[in-house]
């Protein structure tokens, strides 16, 4: 059953169910006062027989007249009866004992008596008078109250099932109407495969649990986004970067095997094969390291990671390699709260990536001092790494960050292109932004952001 379907049963059985006790508990309200009224018209008419029978000798033949006229009208299968001290019948013949002695005993001790026999009610009350002391039982049928209650409860089941079939019909277009926006979720997770992983599901404007899920759906194919990226990268690359270097090693060696050549020709070639040979313990150094990031993205446990404390680690990481001081830390600004400082995310991974950042720092600044500045309130974590090195041209800053790609000012340095490519995708896989400013000569800036997310 469709969730649309099931929401519109739902709304219709507890609409129909409050509908349904609101109308038992009307009927039963009017059952009881018809009942109870019926009850007082049998007690008014034991007063009238009393009154007919009793004290005709009392009062005067113009009010015997209109007592009379009272009674005249008989109710529906009305049955009244007198009974002495003895329980005889008196002024109406009994011949076939209409009352057991034991409701006039009832009657006699309680002195009034309603209840209800099959279809009749009954009224009995007890008069004393100066003929005697009698039980006056009335029964009868109350035929107009009965025609009225089921007229009552026609009514009451047709506006039943009207009201039911709305409900329904209603609950349906609400539910559809609700629902509407997780269709078109679902339409546009359906254009999603992994040839078009970029695509993004419209998050809306609104603040409900529908954006929730599109955003978090979003954020789930960033996430594979990356990962597959990582895979097609190394893919792609692996073969190409190690191919390269191992066939200049093999044709160097073949070439010294063939001739004799001169210690000095010897010499260029061993420091071919050996610049080769650090080529490629970098470019396999990078590629375990993509191979690395890539597992840890589909596997990375996300915790509260406090970005201070990293640094600092970070800091005692680079003054041990180098020297104390080597990477300056700079406070710009803390926030009071001290869970403003901290982001969900890899520990690990995030360390991988600010090394990767200050490794470079230092690298292409020939291990020249490296500042790191920090900044943090309630909405944003920023930090800057900032070098004095070679810089980066401004025809290739727009490319450092694609995979084995290597500004030309830097192909002198060792290294394989891969880190800030790994660098980068990790920043965006804790939701981060990472931009470089530099200007050749003089240096570069890297600053990594990260914005905290609006929770819902």
């Amino acid at each position: 059953m469709k969730i649309k379907d099931r929401l519109s049963l739902y709304f219709t059985l507890v609409g129909s169910g409050m509908l349904l006790v609101v109308m038992v508990s009307l009927y039963i309200s009017v059952y009881t006062i018809v009942h109870n009224d019926f009850y007082r018209h049998l007690y008014d008419r034991a007063n009238v027989a009393a009154e007919l029978y009793l004290k005709a000798d009392e009062i005067s033949p113009d009010s015997l007249a209109k007592v009379r006229t009272r009674y005249m009208r008989n109710l529906h299968g009305e049955v009244t009866r007198f009974y002495d001290d003895k329980n005889d019948a008196a002024f109406i013949r009994d011949d076939e004992q209409y009352w057991n002695y034991k409701v006039i005993e009832r009657v006699r001790k309680q002195n009034y008596l309603e209840y209800t026999s099959k279809t009749a009610q009954i009224v009995g009350t007890y008069v004393k008078d100066n003929q005697g002391n009698f039980v006056i039982l009335v029964s009868a049928v109350d035929e107009t109250g009965r025609r009225q209650l089921a007229s009552i409860r026609e009514v009451m089941t047709i506006v039943f099932l009207i009201v039911t079939a709305t409900l329904f019909l209603v609950s349906r277009w609400l539910a559809q109407g609700t629902l509407s926006p997780i269709k078109n979720l679902v339409r546009q997770m359906k254009l999603i495969k992994a040839t078009n992983l970029h695509l993004r599901i419209d998050e809306g404007k609104g603040k409900d649990e529908i954006s929730e899920l599109a955003s978090n759906f979003n954020r789930l194919l960033e996430h594979l986004e990356n990962a597959f990226s990582l895979q097609r990268t190394y893919v792609a690359n692996a073969s190409h970067e190690l191919r390269t270097p191992i066939t200049t090693i093999i044709g160097e060696a073949e070439l010294a095997l063939q001739k004799q050549l001169n210690p000095e020709e010897n010499r260029r070639i061993l420091q071919l094969i050996l610049e080769e040979s650090e080529r490629l313990r970098d470019t396999i150094s990078g590629l375990m390291e993509l191979a690395q990031v890539d597992m840890d993205f589909t596997i990375a446990h996300q915790s509260p990671v406090r970005i201070d404390e990293l640094l600092w680690e970070l800091q005692d990481h680079w003054a041990g390699k180098i020297r104390p001081g080597a990477l300056e830390l700079i406070i710009e600004h803390m926030p009071e709260n001290e869970a403003m400082l901290t982001i969900p995310a890899n520990y690990q991974l995030l360390f991988i990536a600010l090394n990767n950042l200050i490794g470079n720092a230092f690298k292409f600044s020939h291990q020249r001092t490296v500042k790191c500045t920090f900044y943090a309130d309630e909405s944003t974590i920023q930090m800057q790494i900032i070098d004095s090195g070679i810089g980066i041209p401004a025809h290739d800053i727009d490319q450092i960050f694609n995979s084995f790609y290597r500004a030309n000012n830097s192909r002198s340095f060792a290294g394989s292109g891969i880190g800030l490519y790994v660098t980068q995708k990790i920043i965006q896989l804790f939701n981060g932004t990472l931009d470089a400013q530099s200007q050749q000569g003089q240096g570069t800036c890297m600053t990594v952001k990260f914005l905290r997310q609006e929770q819902f």
